[in-house]
């Protein structure tokens, strides 16, 4: 016999990088967190405070984290396979980008980051190419 609760049950479930697949998405944000990652490592390697070292190292891992989160989003969620076709290099570049978080969450290595950065502009140029900006933004990124 069915019970209420088990009619009224969903019977898919969805998933996107937030609770409602809002549509918006942007490199932007894994640009600033790898941004912070490069900063925190200045930090790291300006300071002789093993206290604060630490520190710098937990929180730079988890901004490196949320970096790899958001390149992924854009890669997964994003990238449709017609953008493929435009840049064929895209699922290389993401998933040099997201094994170029991992290094920088591993370690305190400025080149490391500077990588990161550098792959995350690429992606944010097949964005942009891929008319992310007007698909994904409401008027575009603010000035």
């Amino acid at each position: 016999m069915l019970s209420l609760r088990s009619i009224l049950r969903p019977t898919r479930h969805v998933h996107a990088h937030c609770d409602i697949p809002c549509g918006v998405y942007d490199p932007e944000q894994a640009r600033i967190e790898a941004e912070s990652c490069y900063r925190i490592i200045e930090k790291y390697h300006a300071s002789d405070d093993e206290v604060f070292r630490q520190r710098c190292v937990a929180v730079k891992e988890a901004r490196a984290e949320e970096t790899k989160h958001h390149i992924d989003v854009l890669w997964h969620d994003y990238f449709k396979p017609e953008h493929l076709e435009k840049y064929p290099d895209l699922h290389d570049v993401c998933w040099k980008a997201s094994k170029a978080a991992s290094k920088v969450k591993q370690g305190t290595d400025l080149e490391a980051a500077r990588d990161l950065l550098a792959l995350i502009d690429q992606i944010d140029g097949m964005w942009k190419g891929t008319g992310g900006l007007e698909k994904t933004r409401l008027n575009g990124r603010p000035s």
